[in-house]
């Protein structure tokens, strides 16, 4: 198998709490997870993807242009490189919606003092690259971005 390529995606809200969903995926363990997933599409930006797959995912339709790479994620914890964006959406309360429930059994808006254990270890890298406190699992190299 070759490497994947995805996005990430940090959806703020404006009360400071941030849109994670309880992940079912079937073949894993049920985690926690922001929404993203993997660039589809010949041509499409990490940003592009961002915004497609919160929309796919929660019904949230957000313009690329507003999304903000904040460092690139490279990894082997899944078996295989995984080269993941972590992109920042600008804050939005708008509801999230489950789109996709043979994936996702719910989206929840959390304090980010306050995450839910166990998040998905892509999301978790994520996570780490905005929060300097959060504890991600160690295994990734990070590149943050100017």
């Amino acid at each position: 198998m070759g490497p994947v390529l995805g996005a990430g995606v940090i959806v703020p809200g404006t009360d400071g709490r941030v849109l994670v969903g309880r992940r079912i995926t079937p073949g894993e363990p049920p985690t926690w997870s922001l929404p993203g997933g993997k660039v589809d599409h010949p041509g499409e930006s990490f940003e592009q993807a961002a915004a497609r797959e919160l929309a796919e995912e929660t019904g949230i339709v957000l313009p690329a242009e507003r999304m903000r790479v904040l460092a690139v994620l490279l990894d082997h914890g899944l078996g295989r490189p995984r080269l993941t964006a972590a992109v920042l959406a600008p804050p939005c309360d708008l509801p999230a919606l489950v789109t996709e429930p043979h994936a996702c059994a719910g989206w929840e808006r959390v304090p980010v003092d306050a995450l839910p254990e166990p998040m998905f270890y892509p999301s978790a890298q994520v996570l780490a690259t905005w929060l300097p406190a959060y504890q991600a699992p160690p295994g990734t190299w990070r590149y943050p971005l100017g």
